[in-house]
């Protein structure tokens, strides 16, 4: 599946996208927190998007990608073509959807992103880790999260790890994303558990 035309999968670029994608971020633990769990766990995800957790993520974002450039994948909504809703913004007839093009400093718009943890990270679970995969609602089922997922496993086939394996965690409430997980040939590889500290 392709991604929309007015979607072009880029790498990670700080002056450009830490803004937009914080707010992805702060989408992906509020949608996640609720669609996953109960009012309980909605007010944990929720509450701890602070300016404090904003600044250390924003730290740990761009301290990643310093390391490992490829690690995050966004994905820009290209202000020359038609958005998806319909409404034209300077169209133009340069080419978009996947293809290369020149990013400026100025605040993009993005659809979704992207997170593998850099490779210096892959004796966590000694191998590739996706910490984070997120589409804003209005883009998902375009083709958006195939091709964040398949930036993110160039990368991860790029790196050096004791185990030739991506693994990823996924809430067993999140039937979409375990679908979607599904299709992409991932399978089951033990279970997380977790603990109050």
């Amino acid at each position: 599946m392709n991604c929309p035309p007015e979607i072009s999968i880029c790498p990670y670029e700080q002056l450009a996208d830490e803004q937009p994608l914080w707010e992805c971020k702060q989408a992906f633990e509020r949608e996640l927190g609720a669609k996953t769990g109960d009012s309980e766990k909605a007010d944990i995800y929720d509450s701890k998007l602070t300016t404090i957790y904003h600044d250390r993520w924003v730290a740990w974002v761009n301290y990643c990608v310093r390391i490992d450039p490829g690690c995050i994948a966004v994905a820009v909504i290209d202000d020359h073509t038609e958005m998806h809703d319909g409404t034209e913004i300077e169209k133009t007839d340069e080419p978009s959807g996947n293809q290369s093009h020149t990013r400026t400093a100025e605040t993009q718009t993005l659809a979704g992103y992207a997170f593998l943890l850099p490779e210096l990270f892959g004796f966590i679970w000694d191998a590739a880790v996706l910490n984070e995969l997120y589409v804003s609602p209005s883009y998902r089922g375009e083709g958006v999260a195939d091709a964040l997922f398949e930036a993110i496993l160039t990368t991860a086939r790029k790196q050096t790890l004791p185990v030739n394996r991506l693994v990823l965690d996924v809430d067993p409430k999140n039937d979409r994303a375990r679908a979607f997980y599904d299709r992409h040939g991932c399978n089951q590889w033990g279970k997380m558990l977790t603990r109050s500290l």
